[in-house]
């Protein structure tokens, strides 16, 4: 009976690895080519809208004016627009974030319908720079230093 050499045993056990890790990152890409969310602007989802079966994120402004609550008094309808000329309509129903008004960035998580509505699942609002806590806004300024040093000081 012939014994393997431990180089071929080597090289086997070095081939059975690499297989193995190559099975494992096409099992790995092939489960999450599902659980991709796809960010779109308006322009782009109006030229090139995804398949109503995906969900995507939308990301944009909320344009001004086109905010309301509709009849059942839990959906609200707005659009997003994007600073070029798309515009796409939302419609949410749930609990809108305390940041989201008119005007202010929002990303909007759900699926396009074959209307061109936008079904938003879920809804992030986002805010700029000058973004100052409701807890602070009624603070004076000379308030909200002392408390930004005592801050600092315990740490």
């Amino acid at each position: 009976m012939s014994r393997v050499k431990p180089k071929h045993q080597r090289l086997v056990l070095g081939v059975m690895a690499l297989v193995a890790l190559i099975c494992a990152g096409l099992l790995a890409a092939y489960a999450l080519r599902n659980n991709a969310n796809y960010f779109y602007l308006p322009n782009q989802m109006a030229s090139d809208p995804p398949p109503t079966d995906r969900d995507v994120r939308l990301g944009g402004m909320v344009e001004a004016g086109s905010l309301r609550t509709l009849n059942d008094g839990v959906t609200i309808a707005f659009n997003v627009t994007d600073q070029e000329s798309g515009r796409i309509p939302v419609r949410f129903s749930g609990i809108v974030p305390d940041l989201f008004v008119e005007g202010s960035g929002v990303v909007a998580e759900g699926r396009l319908t074959g209307e061109g509505v936008f079904r938003a699942t879920n809804l992030l609002a986002k805010h700029d720079e000058n973004y100052v806590p409701r807890e602070l806004e009624e603070m004076s300024k000379h308030q909200a230093e002392e408390l930004v040093v005592e801050a600092r000081e315990a740490q």
